[in-house]
């Protein structure tokens, strides 16, 4: 069911961007690990590829929503793996894998074009 926006997922885009990033000195595992450093990169791509997209918070709009949503979708996969495939499970997990969970399931949930107003580009009709 796709019940998120894209004006909705872009602000979700940049608030979990922000939130990878900061989540090592969050909940204090910033310690210079793969524990660290895959929310951190991350967050990072995340922020990048939400300025290239199509959506109304893109800034270059040069890749597609489904793009976008795919971009998210592996992000989400690898950060909720990441405990395990990168060794460091039995320090920290549970952020890594409810980040990467609540990423994917925003990327199931959200529309893949805008909605369409009837005011957008400027026309709308008059009654006489």
């Amino acid at each position: 069911m796709k019940i998120i926006s894209t004006k909705t997922h872009g602000i979700l885009d940049y608030l979990l961007g922000i939130i990878l990033i900061a989540s090592p000195w969050i909940f204090g595992f910033a310690d210079g690990s793969a524990a660290q450093w895959v929310p951190v990169i991350l967050g990072i791509a995340a922020l990048v590829y939400s300025l290239m997209t199509n959506y109304e918070f893109g800034v270059f709009k040069t890749i597609s929503m489904k793009t976008h949503l795919t971009l998210d979708m592996i992000s989400g996969v690898l950060l909720a793996v990441s405990p395990w495939l990168f060794g460091f499970s039995d320090v920290v997990s549970t952020p890594h894998v409810i980040l990467g969970i609540l990423e994917i399931g925003a990327a199931m949930m959200t529309k893949t074009s805008p909605s369409i107003s009837k005011f957008t580009n400027g026309s709308h009709s008059h009654a006489m």
